[in-house]
């Protein structure tokens, strides 16, 4: 038995990217940032790349921005590509299957 769950509590760091790679089926992507305290005082920040698929995809494109709150659950998700330089690059991705907006980043 094998167990892949993420779970994150964070904030947005940039409006989402919303595509429509087929006809009504958009896939949306953001970063999340989670923020720790080390050992000796510093905050580290950890960014995050989150995938939305379908009808999550369009209430992200409706209701998320910069600075939103999010809790998500999903699962990690490590895919290859090519950039335009036909270097091969892995990306880890978290492909979000359930999100709740908390709140806004207070100013």
């Amino acid at each position: 038995m094998s167990v892949n769950r993420v779970i994150l509590l964070g904030y947005v760091g940039n409006d989402p990217e919303v595509r429509y790679p087929e006809k009504d089926k958009p896939v949306a992507f953001l970063s999340l940032a989670t923020n720790e305290t080390s050992g000796n005082g510093v905050e580290i920040t950890e960014w995050h790349r989150l995938v939305f698929f379908g009808e999550t995809a369009k209430i992200v494109e409706r209701y998320v921005k910069k600075g939103t709150q999010l809790y998500v659950e999903g699962k990690l998700s490590t895919r290859e590509y090519q950039d335009r330089m036909k270097i091969t690059r892995k990306r880890t991705e978290i492909i979000v299957s359930f999100f709740e907006i908390v709140g806004r980043r207070p100013d």
